[in-house]
């Protein structure tokens, strides 16, 4: 235990500073006379069960909704900046659990904390030191005193291990609190299923709450299982056909370091067709049957449309981002990066 504090101590200095990456998600969020809202996070898959089904995650951010606890969800007080929300596997037995939106991006809880090209040693010193903190009850300590196994590292410092790719709508303040209402009032026990019952089901159930038939599933891009990539399609669609709300997307770039990159997220019959092991022996036994899968693909399946990155925002933005509150309208604020439309 005292070489783990020592080694705890060595790094800590490394990671005090600003980082001078490309932040920019914080900044088109958080701008005090921005319209609050709602964003599905469409995150890359990583690691080997992500080379095995690369379909990645998907989360929900809501600027207006807070966490008490990381399974009670209240409104938010002045100068915080929202709640990301998620179904996981095998997480303390929980079916969702909330994380502050810079604890679920980089395991922090101020910006000046945030690393500026960790290894990977170090993002696991930074995620168990925040776990250690704030939810050592949930997730306590392995028997030996180390560092836990298990899924709980999706919780905090998902920009570590992946990109990932925002999609904003504007949402309304009564709705947050009737969903406020309806998740604190349900049991939250886990009944995870990666087919019918996984975390873009989840996100799915969210969006359809504060807009009902906007997230659907697809029985011909993903055999009728809910991906994240499905859910960000519809919500593609969804801004297509109501060109009265407020929609943005922007990109939240993987940090910099030694952790491996996340690579690209595919659906149910993009992955099928991208892999050579699957498609190529379907047209040697039947070409007929895999030039159709081809073709759905390329008619129903496929959806390329990525949101643009802005260029990157100096640090010390960041940092003002994140403290602005109030209505004063003086503030330039900062751009938003472009409009899927």
């Amino acid at each position: 235990m005292m070489k783990i504090a020592q080694d705890r101590a060595a790094v800590r200095p490394r990671l005090a500073g600003r980082a001078g990456w490309t932040l920019v998600f914080l900044l088109a969020i958080v701008p005090r006379f921005a319209q609050a809202e709602a964003a599905l996070f469409l995150e890359e898959p990583f690691g080997n069960f992500g080379g095995m089904n690369p379909t990645g995650h998907a989360a929900v951010y809501l600027s207006r909704v807070c966490a008490e606890t990381p399974t009670k969800l209240r409104r938010c007080e002045e100068g915080e900046t929202g709640v990301v929300i998620s179904r996981y596997h095998r997480v303390a037995g929980y079916d969702w659990i909330a994380m502050p939106l810079l604890a679920y991006l980089y395991a922090v809880d101020s910006p000046g904390e945030i690393p500026n090209s960790p290894s990977a040693d170090e993002v696991t010193d930074i995620r168990d030191q925040y776990r250690r903190n704030h939810f050592p009850e949930m997730v306590p300590d392995a028997a030996d005193g180390h560092v836990p196994s298990g899924e709980w590292i999706q919780l905090v410092g998902a920009a570590y291990d992946r990109k990932i790719y925002s999609f904003e709508i504007e949402t309304q303040p009564e709705r947050d609190d009737e969903l406020i209402r309806d998740l604190n009032a349900r049991k939250n026990h886990t009944h995870f299923n990666l087919l019918f019952h996984n975390c873009a089901d989840f996100s799915a159930f969210i969006l359809n709450f504060y807009y009902p038939h906007s997230v659907h599933r697809s029985f011909v891009a993903d055999i009728g299982i809910m991906t994240p990539k499905q859910t960000a399609r519809s919500v593609v669609k969804y801004e297509r056909r109501h060109s009265d709300l407020q929609f943005s997307s922007l990109v939240i770039s993987q940090v910099p370091g030694s952790t491996p990159r996340s690579f690209q997220v595919d659906g149910v019959l993009e992955s099928f067709v991208k892999s050579k092991k699957y498609v190529v022996p379907l047209a040697v036994l039947h070409p007929l049957v895999a030039g159709g899968v081809v073709a759905t693909y390329l008619a129903e399946a496929r959806f390329e449309k990525r949101p643009k990155a802005a260029g990157p925002v100096e640090p010390a933005m960041l940092g003002e981002a994140l403290e602005l509150n109030g209505t004063d309208d003086s503030h330039p604020g900062p751009v938003r990066a472009s409009s899927l439309r």
